[in-house]
């Protein structure tokens, strides 16, 4: 749970780093300073008692069980665990927590959090009489209007090591006409009337997918910063475009993330070595005829040109 937590943290620093250091206007607006807490600070040193005295007895349980999500879960097979009902109380105690010793006053959240929200903002309002205020965004869906997440196993990582760059950016350029005017304005600082700009000369060039470059462009620097993106186009320069130079620059880090989901062999170049024995010791190709075939065919690249002698010798 701490290496999640240090892990959440470090995504966290890098995208308000990020944002001051690539979006901000120089002498323009300021978002000030980002103060990122982990609540284990309060609610591990919180005695039991002391709790259900308190926030425990100004939560009512028909409130609690009325929330759809906690229907949702009481109706299931599995059913639903004390500690997974008792988690809105939790973070509604955060709510009255972070309101009482650093002035919060909104929480924003996911549509699906709107339940919790709520939990929190009627803790804060009995026990302190002042007004707070929830915010939900919406939840991106997948095509079929799936949430995106862990749970459903389709989530979109800000950790390089689960997302590289390039996955990043390739996802967002692969969103249809349909959502993307929806996300630049989601999920970009980029002004509005520009947007309506961009989406107006989309209408007159589809082909070129304005867009979807532009918005995968904007989150990708927002995550992983200048160099993450330059990492990403060169990816996509070495593996859509064949461009032997964007391969050339790239780092064996970068070539790890191109290739992750791809079968590599790492091989020594011997003296006198051909395509056929470099693809047959590197298990790219059947054994016997069919494997010589498809080097004939032109099923084989090598640094981006098509090569159809398997007898050919490589050669630095």
């Amino acid at each position: 749970v701490r290496a999640h937590a240090r892990a959440l943290r470090a995504g966290l620093e890098r995208l308000f780093r990020n944002h001051r250091e690539l979006f901000w206007e120089p002498g323009g607006g300021r978002l000030g300073r980002a103060e990122l807490l982990d609540n284990a600070r309060w609610l591990g040193r919180e005695p039991l008692l002391r709790f259900l005295g308190g926030a425990g007895g100004r939560l009512r349980m028909g409130t609690l069980l009325s929330r759809q999500s906690c229907q949702a879960r009481l109706r299931s097979p599995d059913g639903m665990s004390l500690a997974e009902f008792l988690y809105p109380a939790l973070q509604a105690y955060d709510f009255l927590h972070l309101h009482q010793h650093h002035g919060c006053r909104i929480q924003l959240g996911g549509h699906d959090q709107m339940g919790n929200i709520m939990s929190g903002y009627e803790l804060v309002s009995k026990m302190t009489g002042t007004d707070v205020f929830g915010i939900t965004v919406p939840l991106i869906t997948s095509t079929t209007g799936d949430k995106l997440g862990k749970t459903a196993g389709n989530a979109v990582w800000l950790n390089r090591d689960k997302t590289s760059p390039f996955e990043l950016y390739q996802f967002f350029v692969r969103q249809q006409d349909n959502v993307v005017e929806k996300y630049l304005k989601l999920f970009t600082f980029i002004p509005l009337v520009e947007i309506a700009h961009i989406m107006e000369m989309h209408a007159k060039e589809p082909e070129k997918w304005g867009p979807q470059k532009r918005l995968a462009a904007e989150v990708t620097k927002l995550v992983h910063g200048r160099e993450g993106l330059e990492s990403a186009k060169r990816c996509t320069k070495a593996l859509y475009y064949s461009s032997v130079e964007a391969l050339e620059e790239m780092s064996d880090l970068e070539l790890q993330e191109l290739f992750r989901q791809a079968a590599s062999a790492e091989l020594l170049l011997e003296p006198g070595m051909t395509v056929l024995d470099l693809c047959r010791k590197a298990n790219a190709i059947p054994d016997g005829p069919s494997g010589y075939q498809k080097i004939t065919d032109g099923g084989v690249s090598i640094n981006g040109n098509r090569v159809t002698n398997p007898e050919a010798v490589l050669i630095l």
